[in-house]
């Protein structure tokens, strides 16, 4: 029997032509059957403040109940100076609190991502790695993908265009979908 996971896409990026926008919406046009992919938006959400937890923004409160509704979590982001881009950092910490109301805990969780260069994502993906093992997200053994040099990467409609990197994200999409 095939059960159909939803999965919440979490993009580091606030650009509506980010990169990495692009890169969730091939992922949707490349799932399995299996597999429903949707964009969890971040860029509403109002910076954290524990002060605020006794009566949350109704951006969080919504934003909790998306997450608590997936089954799993793919976050795709862009590098930020080495590190994870303020809005995901932001997103975490909607999510896992108030203490003891953690919606990331237990689903199962990937990272993905694109910026410029050969390196690319090697830093935000090493330290998001790190806080989500913190806030119990399990996360798809040996995932490190990551891709560089976006500008090849699509045509001017958002299609990507190197068919090594279609079958690198399919095999990325089987891989997960089998892991959850």
């Amino acid at each position: 029997m095939t059960t159909n996971n939803v999965v919440a896409m979490i993009i580091g990026s606030l650009r509506k032509l980010s990169y990495n926008r692009k890169l969730a919406t091939a992922l949707i046009s490349l799932a399995p059957a299996q597999l429903t992919l949707r964009i969890v938006e971040i860029d509403s959400l109002p910076f954290y403040n524990r002060d605020r937890d006794i009566a949350p923004p109704v951006e969080w409160t919504l934003f909790r109940e998306n997450i608590s509704a997936v089954d799993a979590i793919i976050f795709i982001t862009p590098e930020q100076n080495r590190s994870i881009p303020p809005p995901v950092i932001n997103a975490l910490d909607i999510g896992s609190r108030p203490y003891g109301h953690n919606v990331w805990k237990g689903k199962p969780g990937a990272i993905i991502g694109i910026s410029a260069g050969q390196v690319s994502e090697f830093g935000t993906n090493q330290h998001l790695r790190d806080a989500l093992m913190h806030l119990d997200v399990p996360l798809l053994p040996h995932s490190d993908f990551y891709l560089g040099h976006p500008e090849i990467l699509f045509d001017e409609n958002g299609n990507i265009v190197d068919i090594g990197t279609e079958d690198f994200l399919r095999k990325f999409l089987a891989e997960y979908d089998l892991w959850i």
